[in-house]
């Protein structure tokens, strides 16, 4: 009979837990397809807006970028790379041009390529930005009469190759601080009161996909570019109400002369376009995205790059920059 009654409790008590547990098991299945629906959701969104920002401006009629922001776009670091290309892709738009950069006869050349080839009007400042103070009271009063509807904050410098921070020279990090994050704050400073004025403008500030985690061996870069990022989204939250849109540009690798270091990095690949193809997109996500990387390709990367974790991502860096920097060292 205790056997009995033994038996007769561990079936009653097994029927317990059996119902307790399925009762559990439902509620994870619950969770599990929420889960699941919330990703899907997720995922057809982030789909639907890289389809809206990469393709479909591509197959519409494009903005009428004069109409939305005014007749002259102001580029920094205009002669070379990004620069250049994204000066070439507004002006094909009808926009008139000003280039500014500190070499005078690459900006002659390139001032009248774009006027004769586009039929826009150009103009040229010569700037040296790594001169602190400098070179902006001239800038003021050179823009001071023109209608400056977009601002392209470009200009920056990067290593000779990637490094360590000690073996940076102080001039490097004094560049840094002058060329990469001062100029974008006192161009827009020039700027942006005539946006305002007119209830109308765009800046594009050029960061980097370098502010998507900390990348050691770009330490100093990095945290630069990580300044002009911040200080677009904090800037676009001040002036969206008036009018103004402010875009941080943060794209990977492309292939120009700054990345030259890699014979990697330096030519164009699937993930690596040339300057007039990452222009080209990029332009195009004007007035659609605050904050993107500007081609298709580079939003994938981001994505993951955003999602992977932190120690990861720098394991990652050191790997590939320290062979950069060794291949670098051994092509002196």
């Amino acid at each position: 009979m205790i056997t009995m009654a033994a038996v007769d409790s561990f079936h009653l008590l097994y029927g317990e837990i059996s119902r307790s547990c399925s009762v559990y098991l439902e509620a994870l299945a619950l969770v599990g397809a929420w889960y699941a629906v919330r990703k899907c959701v997720s995922l057809a969104i982030d789909t639907y807006s890289m389809l809206r920002l990469h393709f479909i401006p591509k197959l519409v009629s494009k903005i009428d970028l004069v109409k939305q922001y005014g007749k002259w776009a102001v580029i920094t670091g205009s002669t070379d790379g990004i620069g250049k290309a994204y000066a070439e892709e507004l002006a094909k738009r009808g926009v008139n041009i000003i280039l500014i950069s500190r070499n005078k006869e690459k900006l002659e050349a390139l001032s009248k390529s774009i006027s004769e080839t586009y039929k826009v009007e150009t103009l040229f400042i010569v700037a040296d930005f790594s001169k602190g103070r400098e070179p902006y009271p001239a800038i003021k009063e050179a823009l001071k009469d023109r209608e400056i509807g977009i601002l392209v904050n470009n200009v920056g410098i990067f290593y000779p190759y990637p490094d360590y921070f000690t073996s940076l020279s102080e001039d490097i990090l004094w560049d840094m601080i002058n060329v990469n994050i001062a100029s974008a704050n006192m161009m827009t400073h020039i700027v942006l009161p005539g946006m305002v004025e007119k209830k109308k403008g765009a800046i594009v500030n050029v960061s980097s996909a370098s502010c998507c985690q900390p990348t050691p061996m770009l330490t100093a870069y990095g945290a630069s570019k990580i300044y002009l990022d911040y200080f677009s989204r904090a800037l676009q939250y001040e002036y969206a109400s008036k009018g103004i849109v402010v875009q941080s540009l943060t794209p990977f690798v492309i292939a120009t002369k700054m990345s030259s270091y890699s014979s990697i990095t330096s030519k164009r690949s699937f993930f690596i376009p040339s300057a007039e193809e990452y222009a080209s997109h990029a332009v195009s996500t004007l007035g659609l995205s605050t904050r993107t990387t500007g081609y298709w390709r580079h939003a994938i990367m981001f994505t993951l790059g955003e999602h992977l974790p932190e120690w990861i991502w720098a394991w990652f860096a050191m790997y590939f920059y320290r062979s950069v920097r060794k291949e670098a060292l051994n092509a002196k």
